[in-house]
């Protein structure tokens, strides 16, 4: 009866190792399978990452680069000055813009007839009497003489030069003629191309010539709207988180301010956009596409990120710290501004950061205060009309031309740039002044 009994109990033993060892082996391929999907997840998010910088930074690096010609341009006081006054006035209205073309057609004796002599002038960009007009606005003394300038070419023929025109398809297949690639292989052959970086991009506002097209009133647009939108959004966002966490009563009324201010949070952006147009723009009739009114709407878009990150930072600073203060003799006050805050301070800046990162990112509320707008002016105060990055991007990826596609491109490096930067900063930051307790 023993033996029968001790049988029994191997048997009751090895069941019961059956089972656990089945349980074991379900719950290592359990294990096996959700690292298999992580590492899937990861390797699927870093191939995506590497498909779209791989494509934007192919269409958009060759826009730092810009075909331009040289060429001697006779700067004849017929053109510019027929007066002789030598005035500003009288000199920004000068015929720019035909001296150019009595120095392009001067190249191409040769081109008489009329539709050939305006297909010419297409292989240069508007934008060269400009440049020619810049110089004697510096110099007037260069009216009558030879003036050498280096003026962008055409669009077109930029993207010839950048490959993305082929000449191998027909002609009836591409914007330019093949008697245009022979001239701009004239001119080539006789040194007077040559490639280097687009400063226009990075130096101009915008423009409906793509080779005239820049960054700099966009940029100069998001600066004026990022220091307006931090200027009223962290003292704002600082002195309500102190409220909340330091001296508000905790009962029903605070209870639904935490929770409103957690669900403004994840309110959409646009509904800031519409706010912003019927408080700022309609009711206070502040002006429209002014990076004061995108600051606002930011500002108001950025607080609960900022509240919600500065409360968290004065949790985290040890009550002994408080504690410790009080008890040698500081007023309430005294302690939060002369030791909580201090020690808060890092995880509010690197909230803030964030936050304003994800504000310099914004486009849908910026569309509805009339940031949209085509501005070609660079703005010199915040109440200028303007633009910024996000909403230029969206402004030339609806252009149709071939050469707006890898600005577009450009912009958002630059974009991404500065959002690199300032996630960059948060973070050391937060390295920097972290501390352990």
């Amino acid at each position: 009866m023993d033996s029968k009994t001790a049988s029994a109990a191997e048997i009751r033993k090895r069941k019961i190792a059956d089972v656990v060892n089945a349980g074991l082996k379900r719950r290592y391929a359990a294990e096996r399978r959700f690292r298999f999907y992580g590492v899937a997840a990861i390797a699927i998010s870093m191939i995506m990452l590497v498909v779209l910088f791989t494509t934007i930074l192919g269409n958009g690096l060759t826009a730092f680069v810009q075909t331009r010609v040289t060429m001697d341009v006779v700067a004849s006081a017929e053109r510019i000055d027929p007066q002789g006054t030598r005035k500003r006035e009288d000199l920004v209205a000068g015929d720019y813009q035909g001296a150019v073309r009595d120095a392009v057609l001067a190249m191409f004796p040769e081109v008489t007839a009329r539709k050939d002599r305006k297909d010419l002038m297409e292989l240069f960009s508007n934008g060269a009497g400009y440049e020619l007009q810049r110089k004697v606005l510096e110099n007037p003394d260069l009216i009558g003489k030879t003036v050498r300038v280096e003026v962008p070419v055409a669009s077109e023929f930029d993207m010839l030069s950048k490959g993305y025109i082929s000449r191998d398809v027909p002609e009836a297949e591409r914007k330019i003629s093949d008697k245009q690639i022979g001239w701009f292989d004239t001119l080539k052959s006789k040194g007077m191309i040559s490639m280097g970086f687009n400063t226009t991009l990075m130096s101009s506002g915008d423009s409906r010539q793509p080779e005239l097209a820049g960054l700099w009133g966009a940029i100069v647009g998001s600066f004026y709207t990022l220091v307006v939108t931090l200027t009223l959004s962290f003292p704002i966002g600082v002195a309500a988180a102190i409220y909340l966490e330091e001296f508000a009563p905790k009962n029903k009324w605070t209870d639904i301010i935490e929770v409103n201010i957690n669900n403004l949070a994840a309110v959409p952006s646009i509904v800031f956009g519409l706010l912003g147009l019927a408080v700022f723009l309609q009711f206070f009739g502040l002006p429209r596409s002014a990076p004061v009114v995108g600051g606002l709407v930011l500002m108001l878009m950025n607080l609960p990120i900022i509240i919600i990150a500065s409360r968290a930072a004065l949790k985290s600073v040890p009550p002994s710290i408080r504690e410790a203060a009080l008890g040698l003799g500081a007023s309430k006050l005294q302690m939060i501004f002369h030791h909580v805050l201090p020690l808060a301070m890092p995880g509010m800046l690197t909230g803030t950061i964030i936050g304003m990162a994800h504000a310099l990112g914004e486009t849908a509320p910026l569309l509805m205060i009339g940031m949209v707008a085509f501005i070609v002016d660079i703005p010199h105060t915040p109440l200028d009309p303007s633009t910024v990055l996000p909403v230029q991007i969206y402004l030339w990826a609806d252009s149709p031309e071939r050469a707006f596609v890898e600005r577009t491109s450009a912009a958002i490096i630059v974009l991404l740039g500065f959002l690199i930067l300032m996630n960059a900063a948060a973070v050391l930051l937060r390295k920097k002044f972290e501390r352990r307790w």
